[in-house]
């Protein structure tokens, strides 16, 4: 799967952002996709992933509550819209796929990478 992520920015504490990210490639309609960012010198996090189905959702620990995953499968594209947004939240944020049709909640489980977007949040 081809991930092309896009939407980061510069943005205040307590603002919005709304990342998308449009799949390609013949498992793209079955593939979990998701959202995973890495700040400066920290290890990647993940973020957020649904299923092919959109039916199974899940959230990092540090956005449940704030952000919102979701994806349009007649456009093969998963979005993430971040509210509340804290400096915290700044990084680095890949969209990514797994091959699989079970549920994804780990950065490990995903197989396929984009090309990342900056988040920058200021306070």
């Amino acid at each position: 799967v081809q991930l092309q992520a896009s939407g980061g920015g510069l943005v205040q504490a307590g603002d919005s952002l709304r990342l998308s990210c449009a799949a390609s490639g013949r498992r793209a309609s079955t593939s979990a996709l998701g959202w995973v960012r890495q700040a400066p010198g920290k290890e990647r996090e993940f973020v957020a992933a649904v299923d092919w189905s959109g039916n199974h959702i899940y959230y990092g620990g540090s956005v449940k509550g704030r952000f919102t995953i979701s994806r349009d499968n007649a456009k093969n594209t998963v979005y993430l819209l971040m509210n509340m947004l804290k400096p915290e939240d700044t990084g680095v944020y890949f969209c990514a796929a797994a091959a699989t049709t079970a549920p994804v909640d780990s950065v490990s489980e995903f197989d396929d990478w984009g090309q990342g977007t900056q988040v920058t949040v200021s306070s």
